[in-house]
């Protein structure tokens, strides 16, 4: 999708890319939104930075946006239907992606292992990944979408995401298509 030019319609609550520190951009900044995916929007902000805003604040960007998240978490709570499947889990991951890069975190090759076991009501699901460099500040928030991902799959009662940096990550990790779209091929 093309890079799209709004204008900030109300006061809203950023995250800094790759900092993760929070801020606010007020009312009536312009922004160029440069990637829309997973339910959030990466945005560029007149200083250059990158910052991410949550699908939750998608008023703010206009009503397009809005019908973008909506849509989004609406195919997101159907695919939450059923019994627990591993695949779901997979499914789930590859909707987490790291903002600065339009590749989920499975393709970008930094999921190293899931393993699920029952528990009492449902399953333990245990992820060990790591990140494309170990000084990534959005790292945490990278984190936390995968346990909350992980934890929006059916059965799935605990979700335990484990960050490691050995081995530690390298483009051969990338999956044939993930390296066609980011210019490796």
């Amino acid at each position: 999708m093309a890079r799209q030019a709004v204008t900030v319609l109300r006061d809203v609550d950023v995250m800094g890319i790759p900092s993760g520190f929070h801020s606010t951009l007020p009312e009536g900044t312009p922004i160029i939104i440069q990637q829309r995916l997973g339910g959030a929007f990466t945005a560029m902000t007149p200083s250059g930075g990158l910052v991410r805003i949550d699908g939750a604040d998608a008023d703010a960007l206009g009503p397009d946006f809005v019908e973008e998240a909506k849509a989004y978490d609406a195919a997101r709570a159907a695919a939450a239907q059923g019994p627990f499947d591993e695949e779901k889990v997979w499914d789930a991951l590859r909707q987490v992606y790291d903002p600065e890069i339009p590749s989920n975190i499975v393709e970008l090759g930094l999921v190293y292992i899931v393993a699920a076991e029952p528990v009492e009501g449902g399953h333990k699901v245990k992820v060990i990944m790591t990140l494309t460099a170990p000084a990534c500040g959005i790292g945490p928030v990278i984190v936390d979408d995968v346990r909350r991902r992980v934890l929006g799959v059916p059965g799935v009662k605990e979700a335990d995401v484990e960050l490691v940096f050995d081995p530690p990550w390298d483009p051969s990790r990338m999956s044939e298509a993930a390296k066609l779209q980011l210019g490796f091929m």
